[in-house]
């Protein structure tokens, strides 16, 4: 990692810890312990990171990725120790079409057994299977609403409250 990389990861985590209201530039703003007891790491680590002397462990990056509310696949890119192609995103591979099927659309069950090698004697087999265990359109909705609200809710929990 070169110190461009570090500065640069480390100014957007400064931001990221800003915009959730932990108070990192008052000396005694306790920001950085609270953010270090939040995520059960060293306080160190949260230091030497933010003063760009060097990057957290892959632990500390996971707990900081929780407690910040971030993916850590984006803290992992954004660190510069892997890049988007080498952490390939499960959700875009999903929603990403099959090479032969049109643009804009989801691979169907063939074309995914097509991509995994099933044999074409199976192929009917693994798709009843499979199936068996995607949710129907209605359940993913659902899934997907109840997602974004618990998202919600602990953004607002961990929201500093106006006094």
């Amino acid at each position: 990692m070169t110190n461009q990389g570090l500065d640069a990861f480390a100014a957007w985590v400064e931001d990221l810890m800003r915009e959730r209201g932990y108070d990192i530039d008052s000396p005694r703003g306790g920001g950085k312990s609270r953010i270090a007891d939040e995520a059960g790491v060293h306080r160190a680590a949260v230091t030497r990171l933010l003063q760009r002397q060097s990057m957290p462990d892959l632990e500390t990056t996971r707990r900081l990725a929780r407690v910040l509310g971030v993916p850590v696949r984006d803290m992992l890119i954004r660190s510069g120790r892997l890049t988007a192609e080498e952490l390939a995103d499960p959700h875009d591979y999903l929603a990403s079409p099959a090479p032969s099927a049109d643009l804009g659309r989801r691979p169907t069950l063939e074309e995914v057994a097509d991509l995994l090698g099933v044999p074409a004697d199976r192929r009917e087999m693994f798709v009843r299977v499979v199936e068996q265990f995607l949710p129907s359109e209605a359940e993913a909705e659902v899934t997907q609403v109840r997602e974004d609200r618990r998202v919600l809710v602990e953004t607002a929990a961990a929201a500093p409250t106006a006094d």
